[in-house]
């Protein structure tokens, strides 16, 4: 436990560390077109059709999301109001997942769906352990019964988060190339450096929680085979 603890861990430090470095760097990188982030944005969700969908900036490092309940897309300030190739990756990135909204893409759709039960088990795989030691009334098997199949959920959830980012990144990457936003040669590819950055942190958490799933699973496999 504590070497898979150790090595998720390593790993999620590592995929941190190499899109903050990626999106450092590069968020010095001026794009040749002078466009902003938001500007960038808005012209990408014209280009889409994409009239119910606003634009906001919102304070914090790499804070940018696209909220599909209320068809919101968050801008961190830097990224907002940035001319750089990595605001613009960023921006068109998001754009990406409200084009996927639009378009009912498949992977997107099941994980709206799956907020509420991936809420509830991240809040069971925090808080069952703690209890558990604390209070001492839960049977061992109950509780990695549960914990894997709460990392199970999360796992499941993480997996589907996957085509959800990888097509998102595609997306930016071909609508900067095509609106020449972002010249092709270096500064493509330093926008490329950002996006793909940013898609390891979630191949990242997908490993871990896959580790730790397998951990409780075969925690639980072992403990029936002694019952028995």
């Amino acid at each position: 436990m504590i070497l898979l603890f150790l090595g998720t861990m390593a790993l999620s430090l590592f995929a941190s560390w190499k899109v903050r470095s990626a999106y450092n760097r590069y968020s010095q990188v001026r794009a040749s077109s002078g466009y902003t982030g938001a500007e960038i944005a808005q012209r990408i969700l014209d280009l889409n059709n994409i009239r119910d969908v606003t634009i906001h900036s919102t304070p914090g490092h790499l804070t940018d999301h696209y909220d599909p309940s209320n068809r919101r897309l968050v801008l961190s300030e830097e990224n907002y109001h940035g001319t750089s190739v990595a605001a613009l990756g960023v921006s068109a990135h998001e754009c990406g997942h409200a084009i996927q909204h639009k378009q009912l893409y498949g992977p997107l759709q099941w994980r709206m769906a799956a907020v509420g039960i991936t809420s509830i088990a991240s809040q069971i795989v925090m808080w069952v352990p703690i209890i558990g030691m604390v209070f001492g009334f839960f049977p061992y098997n109950l509780v990695i019964t549960v914990m894997a199949i709460g990392f199970g959920i999360l796992m499941l959830f993480q997996l589907v988060t996957l085509p959800v980012e990888f097509d998102a990144t595609a997306r930016a990457k071909k609508v900067l190339a095509g609106t020449g936003a972002v010249a092709q040669g270096e500064e493509f590819r330093a926008m490329s450096k950002v996006l793909d950055a940013a898609a390891l942190t979630y191949v990242a958490a997908f490993v871990s929680t896959l580790g730790y799933f397998l951990y409780y699973l075969l925690q639980m496999t072992g403990a029936r085979s002694s019952d028995e």
